[in-house]
């Protein structure tokens, strides 16, 4: 399969199909965000991959402090991340690249690294597009049960008691963020970071569009045909 990365604004459902790709292929899911957490917890979580970036000094002072915090850290940095987790043997088939390449700079440096090893396959990017507006009521209508962890959406799948868990009846929460003026500026952030990478793999011929509006089975079959193609 080689690496397939999936685009596509916050909500529409890149990692509910990362997981179906998964199951599919066999493949694993490379999640910046995860290789993040994963390092930032590495003094109570030990991590294979933190003590390898550790140990061969990849890991600053400053941007362990970054991380600390919550701040972003710099290229550099999340490419290193990068090469260690494909040094393992599970990506020696391909896998799911999801919230990495954020940017050029990180695109170009993943081409370079592929390119010079051999038998590697180039990236495919397939961006997931869903309307804005429905994207919208997908995170602004989630609520969650502080109890035992259920999902709701007041628009798409509402609870059958007024802003109560069917479960347990505990009253429903909303996140902090998920509310229009903090998803409005996630989407503004994300075509920022996104177009010149967008732009970056078309020009290449190695990218495709797919709709998001579709049953969650039908997207998996257009992804599943749209990596076909660009593989020939």
């Amino acid at each position: 399969m080689g690496p397939i990365l999936l685009l596509g604004a916050p909500g529409v459902g890149k990692g509910t199909q990362a997981k179906a790709l998964m199951a599919a292929w066999g493949i694993p899911q490379i999640s910046t965000g995860d290789i993040l957490r994963e390092v930032k917890n590495h003094t109570t979580v030990p991590s294979a991959l933190a003590e390898r970036l550790l140990s061969a000094g990849k890991l600053p002072v400053e941007d362990m402090q970054k991380m600390q915090q919550g701040k972003l850290v710099s290229d550099d940095l999340v490419n290193e991340m990068v090469a260690a987790r494909l040094a393992s043997p599970d990506t020696r088939h391909g896998y799911v690249l999801d919230g990495y390449p954020r940017t050029l700079a990180q695109a170009n440096w993943l081409d370079e690294r592929l390119s010079a090893t051999p038998g590697s396959l180039d990236v495919v990017a397939i961006s997931i597009q869903v309307e804005y507006t429905k994207l919208l009521r997908r995170i602004t209508g989630r609520r969650s049960c502080p109890t035992c962890g259920r999902i709701y959406n007041v628009y798409l799948h509402p609870p059958k008691h007024d802003m109560l868990c069917d479960d347990d009846r505990t009253p429903l929460e909303q996140r902090a963020d998920d509310v229009e003026s903090v998803f409005e500026q996630r989407i503004k952030t994300y075509e920022a970071q996104t177009a010149p990478v967008v732009e970056h793999y078309r020009g290449q011929g190695r990218f495709a569009e797919v709709d998001g509006e579709l049953p969650v089975d039908e997207v998996t079959l257009s992804i599943k045909s749209a990596v076909a193609r660009l593989r020939k």
